[in-house]
């Protein structure tokens, strides 16, 4: 039987057992789509990546190609299957930037050291700015009650390359005791122009972050996610919780013990958010490979 060689990381952590997992295909030409999808339920992570490597000047020019499947269907975009498939892909080498084709488009991510380790950001598309929604619809679509819900800041969609309904939290007591339930969000989902819903609160654990977050979806809780991560960061440049360019933490996957740091920042340029940058750290936990 073919024998495919396949790595997983732990994204947006410095530490192993953290942050989001990820299991990363190196070489995935041959496969087909079915594979692809049944290999992605096999590891039954939140997102599997497949690299397929072409010519140099081929990936010079477009960058690399990555598909980026769930258990249950394959995505345009997402944050850390990107910045994890790029750091997988650097390797041990001294690259200072990985470029990834995706259904997206080109997506750039280049390193540095921060913290005394290995860093990864990744440029994302610009923003765009959708529905802004009602608050007591949400509040009964999340299972919170509209005084749980700030009330001076706009609960809206945003969009990088993959849509959330950004919902700004009053309090960490009242996201951490969150009754959520996916088929009730759904039904709000569904004919909206979000996908899913990022919960943000300005109250966190640690000082040093700037929003605790929560991304609740079908397939359960989400350590850290990327895409949503790039969309808050237009949001709070938009709203003035970040200030443009200035960097900040998301703090996310702590009330499911995988503690993950999500480092955002944005461009504002005439009153138009552009240049949404997310990064972080990551670090391989295992190798292996796969028969099918």
């Amino acid at each position: 039987m073919p024998t495919l060689p396949f790595v997983i990381v732990d994204v947006f952590s410095r530490h192993p057992l953290a942050g989001n997992q990820l299991a990363v295909f190196t070489d995935a030409r041959g496969l087909s789509d079915t594979q692809m999808q049944s290999l992605a339920r096999e590891t039954n992570l939140s997102e599997t990546t497949f690299v397929f490597p072409r010519e140099k000047k081929t990936e010079q020019a477009s960058g690399v190609k990555v598909r980026i499947f769930t258990p249950a269907e394959e995505l345009p975009f997402a944050g850390h299957p990107t910045l994890g498939t790029a750091f997988v892909l650097r390797g041990a080498g001294a690259a200072e930037k990985i470029e990834l084709d995706l259904q997206v488009g080109k997506i750039p991510v280049e390193f540095s050291q921060k913290d005394g380790a290995l860093f990864g950001e990744m440029t994302q598309r610009d923003p765009e700015f959708g529905s802004i929604h009602d608050r007591e619809q949400v509040a009964q679509a999340v299972g919170l009650k509209p005084p749980d819900i700030e009330p001076d800041l706009p609960i809206q969609s945003v969009s990088t390359g993959f849509p959330f309904a950004i919902v700004p939290v009053r309090s960490l007591a009242a996201l951490r005791a969150l009754p959520f339930e996916w088929r009730r969000a759904q039904q709000f989902l569904e004919p909206s122009d979000a996908k899913f819903f990022y919960l943000v609160c300005r109250e966190t654990e640690s000082a040093k972050a700037r929003l605790h977050a929560r991304m609740i979806f079908n397939q359960g809780e989400d350590p850290a996610t990327g895409s949503a991560a790039g969309c808050a960061a237009a949001w709070m440049v938009k709203h003035g919780l970040a200030q443009p360019d200035e960097q900040v933490m998301i703090e996310q996957g702590i009330e499911i013990k995988r503690p993950s740091e999500i480092f955002v920042r944005a461009s504002l340029r005439d009153g138009r958010v552009s240049s949404v940058r997310v990064g972080g750290h990551a670090v391989e936990v295992m190798r292996g490979e796969a028969s099918i």
